[in-house]
Parts: C-alpha cells; sequence; structure tokens
C-alpha cells in the first residue's frame, strides 16, 4: 500500500510540473489550424541559438489571448490566408539572456541578418528588447500572415550564409510571411510599422495586419510590425517565469 501511494504521488508530481499555472494554454489546444514557427526555441534569430527557457517549439498565451487569435484566424480564413506565431509566452530568463547576450561584444553571429545597421548593445535602448517584456505576461504575441496553402519555408541550418532582414523581400530569407517590408525580428528601423521606406505592398499588408489583430483587440507596437498585445490581458502586472515546455 505505501509503494502504491508513492507511485500516485509521483505521479502526481509530474503532472504537476507539466501544468500550466492557471490562465494559460498551448495555443495549438484552441486553434491548432495557427502556423507556428517558434524562432527562440531555435537558433534562427538574433542570438544564433536557442534561449534559455525554451525547451519546446510550442506557442503558451493566456487564454484570453489564444481565443482571440483564433477569432482573427477564422476571419483571416475567409481570405485564403493564416496567423503564423513566431513568439508567444515568454520566461522572464529568456528576457535575462537577451540581455547578457547584449552585454557580451564578443558574439554578433547573427549580426548580418538581424541587425546589420545596429550595435548589439543598444538594443534596449533603442525599444528593439525590453528589460521587462510583456510576453513574460502572457498576452503579447509575435506574429506574420501567411498564404493558404501554406507555402514551404527555407529551413535554416547553423552556419547558413546571411542575408540583411532589410534586404529585398526575394533576397532575405525565404520565410513563407507574405511581404512585411523587413523579416521578423529586424532590429532596424525598417521594422517600425509606419516607415516609409517601404513598397506599397508590405505597406498595404502591414495596415490590412494592424486592422485585423486591432478589431479582435490587440494593440500594436510602433517599432516592430510583428508585435502585438491583448488590450484586456489578464494579468498586466505580473511577470511568469515558467519554462516552455
Amino acid at each position: 500500500m505505501k509503494i502504491f501511494h508513492l507511485l500516485i504521488a509521483i505521479i502526481f508530481s509530474i503532472n504537476l510540473s507539466y501544468a500550466l499555472p492557471s490562465g494559460f494554454v498551448y495555443l495549438h489546444d484552441i486553434d491548432p489550424s495557427i502556423v507556428q514557427d517558434m524562432r527562440y526555441a531555435g537558433s534562427h534569430n538574433f542570438v544564433g541559438r536557442p534561449i534559455k527557457g525554451y525547451q519546446t517549439e510550442t506557442c503558451i498565451l493566456t487564454e484570453p489571448a489564444a481565443q482571440a487569435l483564433s477569432k482573427v484566424q477564422r476571419e483571416l480564413s475567409h481570405y485564403s490566408l493564416s496567423l503564423k506565431i513566431y513568439d508567444c509566452y515568454r520566461p522572464t530568463i529568456a528576457v535575462a539572456d537577451f540581455m547578457s547576450w547584449s552585454r557580451d561584444l564578443t558574439h554578433d553571429e547573427m549580426k548580418k541578418e538581424f541587425y546589420p545597421r545596429t550595435n548589439k548593445e543598444d538594443v534596449f535602448h533603442l525599444g528593439y528588447v525590453a528589460q521587462k517584456s510583456g510576453h513574460s505576461r502572457g498576452s503579447t504575441v509575435d506574429l506574420t500572415i501567411v498564404p493558404v496553402p501554406v507555402p514551404t519555408q527555407a529551413k535554416y541550418k547553423v552556419g547558413d550564409s546571411l542575408v540583411s532582414c532589410t534586404a529585398p523581400y526575394g533576397t532575405r530569407f525565404h520565410d513563407n510571411s507574405v511581404d512585411m517590408g523587413a523579416g521578423f525580428d529586424c532590429l532596424d528601423e525598417l521594422a517600425a510599422v509606419s516607415s516609409a521606406h517601404i513598397n506599397s505592398r508590405a505597406h498595404k499588408n502591414r495596415m490590412f495586419l494592424q486592422a485585423i489583430m486591432m478589431k479582435y483587440g490587440f494593440q500594436p507596437y510602433s517599432k516592430e510590425w510583428w508585435h502585438f498585445t491583448l488590450d484586456k490581458e489578464p494579468f498586466p502586472n505580473k511577470y511568469f517565469n515558467f519554462i516552455v515546455k
């Protein structure tokens, strides 16, 4: 009997360790049709390696944020379009990892693609990365729009040749996003929503994304065309640090 109770306790503790905090969900459980390309769990990001706190390539959000995204997705489906997610909930340990990276000037392996015209030590005060990220509250998301059927995306391998995120659509990394005028996580002025230095198609795509996200309760961030936060976020003052797994 003691062994039985011990086994029950072990099973319970394992389940508990993988349980999300109350109010959080896996996006694929709410809407599996939304494409996920979780960049910080891999190496194709501005740091060039998996970020601390990301053990799995999956999107975790507060339930209201996930439900709102599902409504966006439902409307996009009428246009043969889909959301594609780059980042969702971000543990505070990941934010600290970004901060450590910005101070280590010996590593700039991804500069040519992600910040060709920006000094890495400036990414925080320029507003490209926050010392207290809204992502850690669980209702902020980085995303884009892709056509349906979803086109094949290039597969990045460590050591691949890099092309500036500011390069023309047909030249930069072959992301299957529609043209947004600059690649995701482009730490550059060209990523600003209102940039006057992008083509008309990219401008229209940005405005369409802004409009549909705002329609369903998200607010954009002026310096990053991909970044949105739910207006009525359930944890406006709480920053979480559970692992993405």
